[in-house]
């Protein structure tokens, strides 16, 4: 007897190893997919890959982390390492167009060739997808892994070392974006100078071919010999492919090159004369982090307030108009013509009269391009002048990345940390009321400590991809076809019954035969035709007021075997509906409740937090990731 509580014991301990075994193999993410897993539990603060901070990495880390969760940013490199993948390592090696590009350019500095060969590779771009990729992996055990690879590929590419002791999150950001996106256009060029080689290739056999037809059309041969006029044919037509080939000449970039960096973005600076009221043409500049200054008059501020620090109109004085500067010459030149006309000097006079007409035409035409052989008057006698210069978005990056600057210089010559408090939103509206673009916020690095010493740490969201979805139709023949079926479902569906009552049924009942259309040849061939038209009088038709369904239900299919159809007393009423949740509110709600949920990172501690707690760090943010909603335009 004692044996027996052993026995159930020993049978217990398998059944649990089979469940665990099975559970592992054939769903090792069954408690990271659950419902149940996205309650805050401890098991699940392991859900998230960490990183290592063996020599003061931590702005390294949380950069990388904070870059991790944009799925743009991710989409972008895969495509981008697909592209090179499918092109070839061996084009990518040839930096002929880069070195024709710096001869165009002789004013600009001259780019070693080392460093030209590693901006076509892509070497940054590769690292940064796998070190992404890693980050990205769901694990089923607490995973911590190193990013001494990637920092290893930058010292490669830079020729460097990467200094601990003066560590910045946002300068290792702004080197690592603006080399991707100066391996970015690299690509570009590497591609562009390919498909012009190709184009011309293919011109010139074109061109060969139109020739040759040429000469057999004549009824030459190879060697120039009289043909016998029977054998000769026709030429084809050679308009097209040359029409082919200079649309290829002309077109620059295909479409996978037309996708833009998604972190560049670009700001257009306009000034505005107060006294004359010109214009200047607008300043372009690109940006792939927008840096805001911090108010540091006050112990709190807004996003918004920072962001008009850099977009608002600024009074500037002591600035020198062009068109202003004109003016002045000309009447400077007024004043000479006045003095020279009491001299009877015509020689001076024409000249002084040659030069005023050059100047009045060039304050007409473009105020800024003044003659070059008119000398004009010395700019400290040109009049100062007032102007307002306007900064704004012209282009905006679909991934936002602002660094807010909390650096207070004193008078001292010291500088020190502004811990003014800076409230962010979780949904950023930005441009215009026409050109509005809406950003979600992604991820927050924060900074805890001074100026010359601390800790970063990394708020990232839990993002949820979503669901799925088929918005194009199917096609407009057969079962997908928009009109209404002859054919009915065995049992009425929810749509159905919603849609007809009982004493709809009963009265288009009589005129059912009136309103079925006539069957195709191929319905009457198949072999359900006869069953499917002896049904036809019992069919209820559809009311016309009623716009009819876009898509046939797979049940309203004929299907050999089914039985037949039931009368119209037999048709059940339709069901009250219970008041409850709707599907879109449903899955509103659980979208919600998911992208409440944020990690905290701390290098390989991770945290499980809410959103409220992100939007709390207003002393110690610092890095600001959105990203644009896709479609969002307000």
């Amino acid at each position: 007897m004692p044996e027996r509580p052993l026995t159930i014991a020993t049978y217990a301990a398998g059944a649990s190893l089979a469940a665990i075994t099975l559970v592992y193999v054939f769903g090792p993410t069954f408690f990271l997919d659950d419902e149940a897993a996205n309650s805050s539990r401890s098991s699940r603060k392991k859900g998230v890959v960490g990183l290592i901070n063996p020599a003061n990495d931590c702005f390294i880390n949380s950069v990388l982390q904070a870059m991790a969760v944009s799925p743009g940013l991710r989409v972008y490199l895969i495509r981008e390492m697909h592209r090179r993948r499918l092109d070839g390592p061996e084009l990518y090696k040839d930096i002929t167009a880069a070195l024709e590009e710096q001869q165009r350019r002789k004013n600009t500095k001259q780019t070693p060739e080392w460093l030209l060969l590693g901006l076509q590779q892509g070497l940054i771009t590769a690292s940064l997808k796998d070190v992404l990729d890693a980050l990205n992996e769901r694990p089923i055990y607490k995973k911590t892994i190193s990013a001494q690879v990637f920092i290893r590929t930058i010292e490669t590419s830079f020729r460097t070392r990467i200094n601990r002791s003066q560590q910045d999150a946002q300068e290792f950001l702004q080197i690592v974006a603006e080399r991707l996106a100066e391996e970015h256009y690299a690509a570009r060029r590497v591609r562009r100078k390919s498909r012009r080689e190709a184009a011309v290739s293919k011109a010139t056999d074109v061109d060969a071919l139109a020739s040759t037809e040429a000469e057999v059309s004549r009824g030459l041969d190879s060697n120039g010999q009289r043909q016998d006029s029977k054998l000769v044919q026709p030429p084809a037509s050679v308009d097209e492919p040359a029409t082919e080939t200079e649309a290829t000449l002309e077109e620059p970039d295909d479409k996978a090159d037309s996708q833009p960096f998604p972190l560049e973005g670009k700001l257009e600076s306009e000034v505005e004369c107060s006294y004359c009221h010109f214009k200047p043409k607008p300043s372009m500049s690109s940006f792939v982090t927008l840096t805001l200054h911090v108010p540091n008059k006050s112990n709190s501020a807004t996003l918004n307030a920072c962001f008009d620090g850099l977009l608002k109109i600024e009074q500037i004085d002591d600035f020198m108009c062009d068109r202003c500067r004109l003016e002045h010459a000309i009447q400077v030149i007024s004043r000479q013509l006045a003095r020279v006309s009491n001299t009877n000097d015509d020689d001076q006079r024409s000249l002084l009269e040659a030069e005023k007409a050059k100047l009045e035409t060039a304050l007409a035409e473009d105020p800024e391009k003044p003659p070059k052989d008119v000398k004009l008057p010395d700019s400290a006698t040109a009049p100062k002048r007032r102007i307002a210069r306007h900064t704004r978005i012209s282009e905006f990056p679909h991934v936002l990345a602002i660094h807010l600057s909390r650096s207070v210089w004193d008078a001292h010559s010291s500088s020190s940390k502004n811990n003014a408090k800076v409230s962010f939103p979780e949904t950023l509206p930005l441009g215009g009321l026409i050109d509005r673009k809406t950003y979600r916020l992604l991820s927050v690095v924060t900074h805890k400590g001074g100026h010359n010493s601390g800790h970063y740490e990394t708020f990232r969201r839990q993002f949820l991809s979503a669901p799925f979805s088929t918005p194009a139709s199917m096609g407009t023949e057969g079962i997908y076809s928009t009109r209404p079926t002859p054919v009915p479902s065995a049992s009425p569906s929810p749509m159905f019954s919603a849609r007809f009552s009982k004493d709809t049924v009963s009265e288009s009942s009589s005129s059912a035969t009136e309103t079925v259309p006539p069957l195709s040849p191929s319905t009457l061939d198949s072999p359900s035709s006869s069953s499917a038209s002896s049904r036809s009088l019992q069919i209820p038709t559809l009311d016309r007021r009623k716009p009819p369904p876009t898509s046939v239900p797979l049940d309203a299919i004929p299907t050999l075997g089914l039985p037949n159809l039931p009368t119209e007393r037999q048709i059940p009423e339709p069901p009250k509906r219970q008041p409850s949740l709707s599907k879109a509110a449903a899955f509103t709600a659980r979208q919600r409740k998911v992208y409440d949920r944020w990690w905290r990172i701390s290098d390989e501690k991770v945290k499980e937090c809410k959103t409220s707690d992100v939007l709390a760090q207003q002393r110690e943010v610092y890095l600001l990731f959105y990203e644009m909603v896709d479609g969002a335009n307000a």
